[in-house]
C-alpha cells in the first residue's frame, strides 16, 4: 500500500497520543516470564515484534518463523538452546536470513549449546537441540550488537550455576544493555556489571509481581520531529512516559531541545512543544553534530528532522545501521537524494550538507523497514510525500498512521 501524505496546509491540533509499551522492554519480560509465571505484565507492546516473539514462546511447532523480528531472532537463540529436549529450527524472512548471528552462536556454544546453520554459515536458519548448560563463563563481543549480551543475561538466572560474562570492545548501544539488567534487578536477581565483565546468579523463583511497562521513546521520536518541523507554539501529547526512563532513545528529550522542542513531565505523559525555531547554538553553526551509537535507531528521524529544518548534520556512532531491517545508511542517503539532500555516508556515520530544497511528490521506498517510513512521515508538513510500502510501521507501531492523522483532525 502506498500512502500520499500532505500536510502542508494544515495546523497540528493539540491531542493525546497514546504509544503501546516499549518493545524493548515487552521483549525482554517476556523472555523473564517463561522462568518466572507469576511475572504479571501490562502496557504490553503491541508491535508485530512482539507478537511474533509470544507466538514463538507459545509455540510447540519445531519450526519457528519471526518474520523480520530482529530481536526475537536473537533472544530465542538463546532462549531454545537451553529447554531440554526442545528441538527448534529458528527462521526469519529473507532480510532475516541476511542478517549476521555468529557472534551470539559462537558465544552459546561455547557454553556447550547445540546449534547448527542449516544454510548458510553465520546466518539464520538455526537447528537448535535444547539441552541443560553448565558451563558458566563466556567471552563475547559487544561492539556489533548489545541485544547478543542480553541474549545471554535473560538465559543467565535459569542456568545452575549462572553466568559470567566478559565484554569484548566498546559496548554498542549500552543503555539497552542496562535496560536489560535492570529489569532482572527488579525481579530481585543477583546483577554484577563492572566494565567489562558481567555477572548474573542463578534464581529459581521470584515474589509475585507486576511490572507496568513503559511506552516505547522511538516511537515517540516521530512525533518530536512532528512538533521540530511545526510554527512555534505547536504541542502535542504523548504518554505514557516516565522522566527516570530504561530507554536510551529517552535521551530525545536534550537532542530535540536543539530543534526547538521542549519537553514537559506530567504525571504519566510527556508534553512536546515548540518554543523556538532551533536553539541559539544551532542557528550560530547551521549544523547539529552527534554521537548516537547509544541510540541508534534514532538517526532516521533526526537526520530527516535536521533535513527539514535546513540545517546540516554529522551523526557518528551508527555502524549497527548496516545489520538492522536494511541497511539504514545507505537507504537515507537513497531516499533522502530524491527529495534533494546532499549526503555522505562511511560504514559508521551520516553527513547532511545544509538544503534550502524540497523536491515535492516523492515516492520513499520503506525497504521492509518500519523506521524508513515513520521517519520520513513529517517532512509531510514541508511537501507532499508518498510512503511506500505503509504498513510495514506495524512492526513496531500498529496505530501510527491513524495518531499521525488525529494530530491534524
Amino acid at each position: 500500500m502506498n500512502l500520499l501524505l500532505d500536510y502542508t496546509d494544515k495546523q497540528i491540533h493539540t491531542t493525546e497520543i497514546t504509544i503501546s509499551g516499549s518493545k524493548s522492554e515487552s521483549n525482554r519480560l517476556l523472555i523473564l516470564q517463561q522462568w518466572y509465571a507469576n511475572l504479571q505484565l501490562s502496557n504490553l507492546s503491541d508491535s508485530d515484534d512482539t507478537k511474533h516473539l509470544l507466538h514463538a514462546l507459545h509455540s510447540n511447532e519445531e519450526l519457528i518463523d519471526i518474520g523480520h523480528a530482529g530481536t526475537a531472532m536473537r533472544f530465542l537463540t538463546a532462549y531454545f538452546s537451553v529447554l531440554e529436549g526442545r528441538e527448534t529450527v529458528l527462521t526469519g524472512s529473507e532480510r532475516m536470513q541476511n542478517r549476521p548471528i555468529k557472534i551470539l552462536v559462537d558465544a552459546l556454544r561455547s557454553l556447550g549449546a547445540d546449534i547448527e546453520y542449516t544454510d548458510k554459515e553465520g546466518y539464520p536458519p538455526l537447528r537448535i537441540k535444547g539441552k541443560k548448560l553448565t558451563q558458566d563463563k563466556v567471552s563475547i563481543n559487544g561492539n556489533v550488537s548489545s541485544q547478543y549480551i542480553s541474549a545471554l543475561v535473560l538465559m543467565a538466572p535459569s542456568l545452575e550455576n549462572g553466568l559470567e560474562i566478559e565484554l569484548l570492545e566498546e559496548i554498542t548501544s549500552r543503555p539497552y544493555l542496562e535496560m536489560t539488567l535492570t529489569l532482572l534487578h527488579k525481579l530481585g536477581i543477583s546483577t554484577t556489571f563492572k566494565e567489562n565483565y558481567i555477572e548474573i546468579k542463578q534464581k529459581n523463583k521470584v515474589e509475585d509481581k507486576t511490572i507496568g511497562i513503559e511506552s516505547d521513546w522511538s516511537s515517540a521520536s516521530y512525533f518530536y520531529s512532528l512538533v521540530a518541523l511545526s510554527e512555534v507554539g505547536t504541542s502535542i501529547i504523548v504518554s505514557s512516559y516516565q522522566k527516570e526512563s530504561l530507554q536510551g532513545d529517552s535521551c530525545l528529550v536534550e537532542i530535540y531541545k536543539s530543534f526547538g522542542v521542549e519537553t514537559e513531565f506530567l504525571e504519566n505523559a510527556i508534553t512536546l512543544k515548540k518554543t523556538n525555531v532551533i536553539s541559539s547554538s544551532v542557528e550560530k553553526s547551521h549544523s547539529i553534530n552527534l554521537d548516537l551509537k547509544d541510540a541508534p535507531d534514532l538517526a532516521q528521524t533526526i537526520a530527516i528532522t535536521c533535513f527539514g529544518l535546513g540545517i546540516a548534520c554529522k551523526l557518528t556512532g551508527l555502524h549497527t545501521l548496516k545489520i538492522k531491517e536494511t541497511d539504514r545508511l545507505v537507504a537515507l542517503q537513497n531516499e533522502l537524494q530524491k527529495l534533494g539532500a546532499t549526503i555522505e555516508i562511511t560504514d559508521a556515520s551520516l553527513y547532511l550538507k545544509q538544503s534550502t530544497v524540497i523536491h515535492k511528490n516523492c515516492t520513499i521506498q520503506t525497504y521492509n523497514d518500519h523506521r524508513m517510513a515513520m521517519a520520513f512521515a513529517p517532512l509531510a508538513l514541508k511537501v507532499p510525500i508518498i510512503i511506500e510500502d505503509a504498513e510495514v510501521v506495524t512492526k513496531s507501531y500498529t496505530g501510527f498512521w491513524e495518531d499521525l492523522k488525529r494530530c491534524f483532525d
